[in-house]
Order: structure tokens, then C-alpha cells, then sequence
């Protein structure tokens, strides 16, 4: 293993950077206590604005038949088909997303809704997306230094570039070459990196991914990615276990 003052070598090698969001490029608190508080307070307001549009209605639909194949789980709520009055239907996907970001679901009928939400609250400033100090200097010197970054977080490629194309610097999109969510698969399968690896055109052992979730780098290493454990404020604590066996860093200025 490398010493913690080799971290710059590591990404000597490197031609892809794969980076995760929550606790590595964002805090986790950004998620935790601005995005999700941001759908339970306005769901109800954000439907019953928008309810006519076709999109909406494609993410209550959606939403119906997440609740139909959920039916017999503990507090899952029932949804009424469409010829039922508008405000039970309303009042009935409103309590069907809460008990979903209650139960911490992360089903596509939610993540759908939650991103068009989300581009509203960015696109009328009431939502800004945060990212740390170190990030926006740190991709720019590996942009310049011929590295292509990526983004890989179980966020939907729509909310991952809502983030970034709306952050508190303005819009750092063109400093990242591409975004890869859970429908390549999920992000503690190796199969995963493998898949990202093929879809970037890059091999293995020439990708660094960044990521406060060990589990998330023991299986981009049995995909023969190499890897490295982010430690930020409020982040996991990592075991001494951990420690010993992942490369770890606190910031990306020190990755050149």
C-alpha cells in the first residue's frame, strides 16, 4: 500500500477520475438537510401547481404503480386510479412519496419525481448546489492536465447535473465529462465499475475512484479500479480495519 504521502502518485497513472457526491464532492448534509427537506415541504404545493402538465401526471402514474407493486409492505399507501377525484389522488401520492423518504426508498417513480422538483427549485434559485472548496480547483487541474472526470452517485443523472449546473459558484458541468447513476448498476457490485470502465473506454487500473463509502471501494477494487476513501466532516468514521486497508484523504487539492 502507498503511503499516505505518495496520495499525488496515485494520480500520476490516472487517466479517468470517477467521483462520488455525497461526502466527496458535497456535503452529505447538503442531501440530508436541503434536498430531502426540500420535497417533503413542497410536494404538496409542487402537485397541486404543476398537476395538469403531462409530465406530472407521467410522475403520478408512476408513483401508482410504484405503490401497487409496494402493496403489501408495512404503511405502503394506495394510490387511486385515475377516475377518482383529483384530491384524493393528490393527497394520496403525497403521502405515498413521504412514507418513501421515510422508509429511505430509492425507487425511479421517486427519484423521478424528486428531480423534476429539484430542476424547478435550481432553475428559480430557491435550491443552489453545494460543493466543496477543493473541488472546482481540483477539477479544473485535472481537466488540465488531460483527465477525464466522471461522476458515479446512486442520484439520478437528471439531479447529478441539476447540482452541478446550479451550484453557489455557478455551473461546473463543463469540467465533467459524463454521469453514470444506478442504472448501470448498483454501486457496491463490482459488475458496476466494470460496466463504467467499457462505457468510458478506459481500463481498470487506470481509473481512480473517490468515495466515503468502503463497501462502494472494495467492489470498484474487485473490478481492478484503484480507489481511494474521502474522509470529510460528517462522514463515517473509518475503523482501524479500514484504514489500514483503503488509501485515504480529507481533500482533493492533494490529489495533483
Amino acid at each position: 500500500m502507498e503511503a499516505p504521502s505518495d496520495r499525488s502518485l496515485m494520480v500520476d497513472n490516472v487517466l479517468v477520475l470517477l467521483l462520488d457526491i455525497e461526502g466527496c464532492t458535497t456535503p452529505i448534509t447538503f442531501v440530508k438537510d436541503v434536498l430531502f427537506p426540500y420535497i417533503k415541504e413542497h410536494v404538496h404545493d409542487y402537485l397541486t401547481e404543476h398537476w395538469a402538465e403531462e409530465e406530472c401526471q407521467a410522475d403520478v402514474q408512476l408513483l401508482r404503480q410504484q405503490a401497487e407493486a409496494d402493496a403489501q409492505l408495512p404503511g405502503a399507501v394506495a394510490i387511486p386510479c385515475d377516475g377518482a377525484a383529483k384530491q384524493a389522488v393528490l393527497d394520496a401520492a403525497v403521502a405515498s412519496v413521504l412514507w418513501q423518504m421515510a422508509a429511505d426508498r430509492k425507487t425511479t417513480a421517486l427519484k423521478q419525481l424528486q428531480g423534476h422538483m429539484w430542476r424547478a427549485a435550481y432553475a428559480c434559485g430557491e435550491v443552489k448546489g453545494e460543493v466543496y472548496a477543493d473541488v472546482v480547483p481540483a477539477l479544473r487541474a485535472w481537466r488540465a492536465a488531460g483527465k477525464r472526470v466522471y461522476i458515479y452517485s446512486s442520484g439520478s443523472v437528471e439531479a447529478q447535473k441539476l447540482l452541478f449546473g446550479h451550484t453557489t459558484d455557478g455551473s461546473i458541468l463543463e469540467l465533467l465529462d459524463g454521469h453514470f447513476d444506478t442504472k448501470i448498476g448498483a454501486k457496491v457490485e463490482a459488475e458496476s465499475y466494470k460496466q463504467i470502465s467499457a462505457a468510458v473506454g478506459c481500463p481498470a487500473s487506470s481509473i481512480l475512484f473517490l468515495t466515503d463509502i468502503t463497501k462502494e471501494a472494495a467492489a470498484a477494487e474487485e473490478a481492478g479500479i484503484r480507489t481511494m476513501v474521502v474522509e470529510r466532516p460528517g462522514n463515517a468514521e473509518l475503523t482501524a480495519d479500514e484504514r489500514k486497508r483503503f488509501q485515504t484523504t480529507s481533500t482533493f487539492s492533494l490529489l495533483h
